[in-house]
């Protein structure tokens, strides 16, 4: 039987830490999306974003609080006074808030980076808890890179932040650097030196550099802290975060060696991985654990026939669990629109009138030309709709001619604000060509700095998913487009990555979308 203490707090940061990944910057729209799904899924708390960074981020945050029912919504500021007022005018719609101040206390930080002396962090430490005060009962404060910070000084912080107000203690793997057994001893230690420890959840933040985020996560638990912070498929900078849908599974099928308890809807994980990973436009690796593609799947024929006599020889997890379920033919060219509506609303979604009949009509157009319908062609079908919502440039036509004899020409019609617009242009290959007759009806200075393709389903009448990174002015952003037509599904993506960029203030030509 577990108790009150055995309870871990999940911290989702994908909104903010997962969004700092280069190329993972969402829309408004879609961080909305996103906060709904993890409100919904029983996310303990939403790290929303970074109030101070711009103003949209702060209002991204600030509709958030307003929008969410259940979870705490969090604002991250560092401990600049004019950061905190910030966070506190941006949380402040929340029916449950918190401020999450941060700053670096290991030697290297505060000597390269910050320029302080230890004194003038714990100084600055302390008044930024006391200012968040102001705003909130619930504060949590940061030592970044705690875990290269020495253990002395460590201590004097977390004692002094906790006498100042401070509720959660947070002493992240900033840089991935640490391992299970320190991390746990870390966390030991801290707890058994500070004198106030009991007044305050301690809080485990890791970074995946060295594979072992997830790992150093569940150990820091095991040394007493009660709160994880982890992202939506381990998204973050550089190699990522601890991945929240692992340490969910963790703890929920090794009950026996993590006895431990949480409030998270594990059904909803596979949904909230593929949301993610369509507003992000990341793709899942295929062997990533629990919402992998392959995750559940069998091709060895050992395994298989271990399958098929008991399920439990190979899979530690009902994929059930997770939300996920087999691909099934569920939707045809006779299908309606309340049986659609119906489905759609079975794999999570809520779309509004014009979205549904966009997406409705893009059903039945796929199944006139695909010989099935799977539960993944709906998803890419909906995920694109959802993503290119509040687009400006929008995809009316496209003919391509391709082949051994080039050159290859695209011709295009696009919608630019209302109006449509039309080109021909050739190219090096049919994707140059296609790349090229948007760049002729709006011209832009953004470099292709990523084209993949997957296919969304098995069989060669499958959905292309593509995805295109552009980059401009400093910023990288990620597009993602699915058809059955491989050349469409990359108009499709380029256009994605457009639009962000002109939602990011990025300048395009076409006097139509200015």
């Amino acid at each position: 039987m577990t108790s009150s203490t055995d309870r871990v707090v999940i911290f989702d940061t994908t909104l903010r830490d997962g969004e700092q990944c280069p190329g993972a910057t969402m829309t408004f729209e879609e961080k909305l999306e996103v906060a709904a799904l993890l409100d919904a899924m029983g996310v303990d708390i939403i790290e929303a974003g970074f109030p101070i960074a711009s103003d949209g981020d702060f209002e991204s945050v600030q509709e958030i609080a307003r929008r969410t029912k259940n979870s705490v919504v969090c604002g991250l500021s560092r401990t600049a006074l004019a950061d905190i007022d910030r966070c506190g005018e941006a949380i402040r719609p929340a029916r449950a808030k918190r401020i999450h101040t941060f700053i670096s206390t290991s030697p290297l930080h505060m000597s390269a980076k910050l320029n302080m002396t230890p004194e003038e962090v714990l100084e600055a430490s302390i008044a930024a808890v006391t200012r968040a005060r102001q705003y909130t009962d619930d504060v949590e404060w940061s030592s970044e890179d705690g875990t290269r910070t020495e253990i002395d000084f460590l201590c004097r912080c977390v004692e002094a932040v906790i006498k100042a107000g401070a509720t959660t203690v947070n002493i992240p793997d900033t840089v991935g650097y640490t391992t299970p057994q320190e991390y746990r001893g870390l966390f030991e230690t801290v707890r058994a030196r500070v004198p106030n420890s009991d007044k305050a959840v301690f809080s485990v933040h890791c970074h995946n550099d060295l594979g072992m985020a997830v790992a150093n996560s569940l150990a820091g638990v095991q040394g007493g802290a009660r709160q994880i912070e982890c992202t939506i498929n381990g998204i973050g900078e550089r190699a990522g975060n601890a991945a929240l849908e692992e340490i969910v599974m963790a703890i929920r099928t090794r009950a026996d060696a993590l006895p431990y308890t949480m409030g998270i809807d594990t059904t909803m994980l596979t949904r909230a991985s593929k949301l993610v990973s369509a507003v992000t436009s990341f793709p899942v690796q295929y062997n990533k654990a629990i919402v992998g593609r392959n995750a559940f799947a069998h091709e060895s024929g050992i395994h298989q026939h271990g399958m098929l006599k008991n399920p439990a020889t190979y899979e530690i997890m009902l994929p059930e669990m997770v939300g996920l379920n087999k691909s099934s033919l569920v939707m045809g060219k006779h299908s309606g629109r309340h049986a659609f509506k119906d489905k759609l609303k079975a794999m999570g979604y809520e779309l509004g009138d014009n979205a549904l009949e966009d997406a409705f009509r893009r059903m039945k157009d796929l199944a006139d030309r695909k010989k099935h319908v799977y539960d993944e062609d709906i998803e890419a079908i909906v995920d694109e709709e959802i993503l290119t919502a509040h687009d400006r440039v929008k995809l009316v036509g496209l003919e391509v001619v391709a082949g051994t004899r080039g050159p290859q020409r695209a011709t295009m019609q696009l919608d630019v604000d209302g109006r449509t617009v039309s080109a021909e242009a050739v190219g090096n290959g049919p994707v140059d060509a296609t790349f090229n007759a948007i760049k002729a009806l709006v011209p832009h200075e953004a470099e292709l700095e990523l084209y993949q393709v997957q296919a969304v389903t098995e069989g060669t009448d499958a959905q292309a998913e593509v995805s295109v990174r552009l980059a401009a002015n400093g910023n990288a952003v990620t597009g993602r487009g699915a058809d059955p037509d491989t050349l469409v599904a990359s108009a499709r993506a380029y256009l994605s990555a457009m639009n962000k960029l002109i939602a990011r203030g990025v300048r395009v030509h076409a006097t139509a979308a200015e």
